[in-house]
């Protein structure tokens, strides 16, 4: 059973690991969102999608197309405006 659910997991990332995606805000917490494309970075053991909403931050929201629409690769790339949001911010560095 425990390797089903590791299957499972695993056919997640590969679905869902590299996409651009936005939120489907059907629940409060996640119209904040609304909007915003991000890319997932990566699946968790949970099965959540953890999502770079180009603000720093990296948020987990469940990997589901009840959750999140993903876009066409060429779409997101040009709507996507941060390649990488974890860059040092060199004057608040010490």
């Amino acid at each position: 059973m425990a390797l089903d659910r590791f299957a499972a997991i695993e056919d997640l990332k590969r679905d869902w690991t590299d996409q651009f995606v936005t939120i489907v805000d059907v629940r409060p917490e996640l119209k904040r969102f609304a909007g915003i494309v991000g890319r997932v970075v990566t699946v968790n053991c949970n099965g959540k999608a953890v999502i770079d909403f180009q603000d720093g931050g990296w948020y987990d929201v469940t990997a589901s197309s009840e959750f999140l629409t993903k876009l066409d690769q060429a779409e997101g790339k040009a709507k996507y405006k941060n390649v990488n949001s974890a860059q040092p911010i060199p004057d608040k560095q010490g």
